[in-house]
């Protein structure tokens, strides 16, 4: 499979199976595009035709491209089969092994923000914070189900998990003097909304947190008009000098300002340029997705606004770098030399089967998102998963599991994308989010006319 498309002056053709990236000119597209249905003569009668005005364009260099494009094709670089179906189901089917916990320390929330998926932290259900005896032996749940694997994952989550700090730093240490007891190697990572940061919180990430995520969507106006505190105001006057502190003495490196933009903010470039133009360089703005009916829900009329955004991000990330000023924006950030393996490509995050989320009361469910949904409740940290059906379902989550995901290009870019989006879009895991899915592809056109923009500099 081939996907063909133009940005910033580029020609680009993407081979879906092998991942190779080809920025070609014109006459190269062209022939491309016709490669497989058009034979040889119709192939050169017709770029004949198109390029009369264009003396270069001869009968001998058409054939020549031709070959050209043949070779690639014999090298398994360009319209390459897809021999990866069976496996897609063959990984999860064969694997019981855990490798990551999101921790719900907290479901209460020191912030009102008027999107949040999670109802202010409480999931549909009551506020609680997790004890150190819950959280303690939801690790020892992972370790007891981590098989071989040396490396593991703890998120802490919530709501707001700074207001359980100390619970956190008491499970760290836990982990911490479990390491060499079971050769394990925790790696932790935390999401805040900021109000809490203090100086201990800054010191003690530093020393423990691998990557944190501040939130923040971006211009003051746009960040307060949503992230308000629970007694209506606007909450950017009070986290923006904390994150700078934090940012500035966690030398600028493992964190990420994270945002989401709405229908109210469809120009959410200008957030990003803000938050860049502040200092802070590592950046994420990811879409909201809630009810269509929700004032600030993205709409049809938006996307094509939204894609000129994306467009516009990508040439300015490639300015700004030449500048010697860039900044990292998560959805851009693509290897196409040493990226994901094979098996993480067509098989996805490993929601319900490789990675749970846990409640404050030590119920499992698939994913943060999944959490409050009775259906989607797998079990509990003691006793271990017990709803086996559900968790069946998510192992047959991949990139060919859904027919409108199995000739799509961009398959081993999303895996499959979102099993929750799909499912609070569609009511099934295995449905597609077509919006996300929409936005998705416009994304990894604009990461990979960058690399090309990259590699057209050495």
């Amino acid at each position: 499979m081939v996907h063909q498309y133009k940005l910033n002056d580029y020609n680009i053709v993407l081979d879906t199976c092998s991942g190779s990236v080809h920025a070609v000119d014109e006459v190269a597209y062209d022939i491309i595009e016709m490669f497989e249905t058009g034979s040889k003569d119709e192939i050169v009668q017709t770029i004949l035709e198109k390029y009369k005005d264009r003396p270069d364009v001869t009968e001998e260099e058409i054939l020549l491209c031709i070959e050209d494009i043949q070779a690639l094709v014999e090298g398994d670089r360009l319209f390459t089969k897809d021999e990866y179906e069976n496996l897609a189901y063959d990984f999860k089917n064969n694997s019981n092994v855990i490798k990551a916990l999101c921790l719900h320390v907290a479901h209460t929330c020191n912030l009102n923000c008027s999107y949040c998926f999670a109802r202010q932290g409480q999931y549909q259900g009551e506020r609680a914070l997790m004890t150190f005896e819950v959280g303690k032996q939801a690790l020892d749940f992972l370790i007891a189900h981590s098989g071989n694997r040396v490396n593991l994952e703890v998120d802490f989550f919530g709501g707001e998990p700074l207001m359980v700090w100390d619970t956190i730093k008491q499970l760290v240490a836990y982990a911490r003097e479990q390491e060499p007891i079971h050769n394990k190697k925790f790696r932790f990572t935390l999401t805040t909304n900021g109000m809490l940061i203090n100086d201990d919180v800054i010191k003690f990430s530093n020393r423990e947190i691998h990557n944190v995520v501040l939130s923040l969507d971006g211009r003051k106006e746009v960040h307060d008009h949503l992230r308000k505190t629970v007694g209506g105001e606007g909450s950017y006057e009070t986290i923006l000098p904390k994150f700078k502190r934090f940012v500035e003495k966690r030398g600028g490196q493992g964190y990420y300002m994270r945002g989401t933009f709405t229908h109210n903010n469809v120009d959410f470039t200008n957030d990003i340029f803000h938050m860049a133009d502040m200092g802070f360089k590592e950046l994420s703005m990811e879409p909201v997705v809630c009810d269509p009916s929700d004032p600030y829900a993205l709409t049809e009329e938006d996307l094509p606004k939204l894609f000129e955004q994306y467009e516009i991000l990508a040439k300015e990330m490639v300015r700004r770098k030449k500048a010697g000023n860039g900044f990292e924006f998560y959805h851009y950030i693509l290897d196409l030399e040493n990226g994901p393996c094979v098996y993480k490509r067509i098989t996805g995050c490993g929601s319900g089967t490789e990675y749970m989320a846990v409640t404050p009361w030590g119920e499992l469910f698939p994913c943060h998102q999944f959490v409050g949904d009775d259906k989607y409740s797998l079990g509990n940290v003691w006793d271990g998963v017990k709803n086996v059906e559900v968790q069946d379902e998510f192992r047959h989550c991949n990139a060919y599991a859904r027919e409108d995901c199995r000739n799509c290009w961009a398959k081993m870019y999303c895996s499959g994308g979102c099993a929750a989006n799909a499912y609070h879009a569609t009511g099934s895991i295995q449905g597609i989010y077509e919006y996300g899915c929409r936005l998705f592809k416009k994304r990894i056109e604009c990461a990979i006319m960058m690399k090309v923009a990259e590699s057209s500099e050495e």
